[in-house]
């Protein structure tokens, strides 16, 4: 990453402020805070404008399905987003910084003991439209049927009001849901390993390739390994240096 290249800082941000895209919805990497977004992603928006000597803009949106949206508006230049190839037709992806589980939370009476045996016909679970989980599993499910909800939280209630048979989610959203409401459990397995990284909007190479050098960095000095301790999130896999060449 080489803050000095002028022409990769000004396709990077061009109003000359770094408007970051916070996703509220993933409670490993964000959440909102009296004060405004906090958490992982916040943390490594604000090193990115110090290593380039910019302000930040934290841009927040509930889910991850309204990221992308926010393109029509042209409301900001990098977010914090799952690598999923539905999203990398408008953007493009740093290689991961961490990997997150999606799976599923289920009642303790229930008969699933992994994620294979919810996609079965009659199966009805909850998702938070345009979540990762939700793009993973509209890909994945032959049987079941999903039953969107506007939000993460949402499809948790949802699951519960409604009786549905599972919710959909990333784990430590889930076993947190889970330790609060007795008679639940989440599964074992997983139906995907999520992917986090960072985007910004396509046809942009050079601040493509600063904003990769950035992320590798940053998995590379152990700054977050850090944060995600600091934040309450130990138990999250920092993924491994990319083998992409430079």
């Amino acid at each position: 990453m080489n803050a000095n290249d002028s022409e990769a800082v000004a396709e990077l941000a061009p109003s000359g402020v770094l408007r970051a895209a916070i996703n509220l919805g993933n409670v490993v990497l964000a959440r909102r805070d009296p004060d405004g977004p906090a958490g992982v992603s916040v943390d490594l928006a604000r090193e990115l404008g110090r290593r380039l000597g910019l302000p930040v803009e934290l841009v927040a949106y509930a889910t991850g399905g309204e990221v992308i949206p926010g393109l029509d508006r042209g409301a900001w230049d990098v977010a914090f987003l799952a690598i999923e190839p539905e999203r990398a037709v408008r953007v493009s992806f740093t290689q991961p910084y961490v990997f997150i589980d999606g799976t599923y939370l289920v009642r303790d009476g229930a008969p699933f003991g992994s994620v294979a045996d919810l996609d079965a016909d009659g199966t009805r679970i909850a998702v938070a439209a345009g979540a990762a989980y939700d793009l993973a599993l509209t890909r994945q499910l032959r049987h079941a049927t999903l039953v969107r909800a506007p939000t993460s939280a949402a499809a948790v209630e949802l699951f519960r009001a409604e009786n549905l048979n599972a919710c959909a989610g990333i784990r430590p959203l889930l076993v947190a849901a889970a330790a609060a409401g007795p008679g639940l459990r989440v599964l074992p397995d997983s139906f995907s390993r999520i992917e986090q990284g960072m985007a910004l909007p396509a046809g942009r190479p050079r601040a493509a390739r600063c904003l990769d050098d950035f992320v590798e960095a940053v998995k590379a000095s152990g700054l977050v390994r850090d944060l995600l301790d600091r934040h309450g999130q130990g138990g999250t896999e920092v993924a491994p240096p990319s083998r992409r060449g430079r």
